[in-house]
C-alpha cells in the first residue's frame, strides 16, 4: 500500500486524532438538525489535516509554510466554532475544555514544527 509523507507528521496524526472528535460533534448537530453548524464545523475540522497533507507535497518550504499557516488557522477557526456551540448549549463545557486544549496543543505543534522547517 502507498504511503504518503504527511502520514508520518504528528501534527497530520494529531490533526486527524482531533478532527474526529470534531466531526462526532457536528454528526450529533446534524442528529439536531442544525445542519449549518454541522456542515461549517466539519468543514473546518477537515481544513487542518487536509492543509498539512497538501502543504507536505509541495516542492519548497515556503510554501509548505504557507500551508502550514493555513492548518494553523483553520485550529483557530475550530476553536472559534465550539465557543460558539458551547455558548448555544450545543457542546457541554467538559467537551469544550477539552477540545480547547487539544486546539492549543495542536497549533502549538503545528507553529513549532514550521519554524523547524529550513
Amino acid at each position: 500500500m502507498a504511503k504518503f509523507r504527511f502520514q508520518d507528521l504528528l501534527i497530520w496524526q494529531r490533526a486527524i486524532a482531533v478532527g474526529n472528535k470534531l466531526i462526532d460533534i457536528s454528526e450529533k448537530l446534524e442528529e439536531l438538525k442544525k445542519y449549518r453548524f454541522a456542515e461549517q464545523l466539519r468543514g473546518a475540522a477537515l481544513s487542518v489535516s487536509n492543509n498539512i497533507a497538501e502543504g507536505s507535497g509541495s516542492n519548497s518550504v515556503p510554501e509548505f509554510k504557507r500551508f502550514l499557516n493555513y492548518a494553523h488557522r483553520s485550529v483557530f477557526e475550530n476553536a472559534n466554532i465550539v465557543l460558539v456551540l458551547n455558548l448555544r448549549s450545543l457542546v457541554s463545557d467538559i467537551d469544550l475544555s477539552v477540545l480547547l486544549e487539544e486546539l492549543d496543543v495542536l497549533a502549538r505543534m503545528i507553529s513549532s514544527f514550521s519554524r523547524s522547517l529550513k
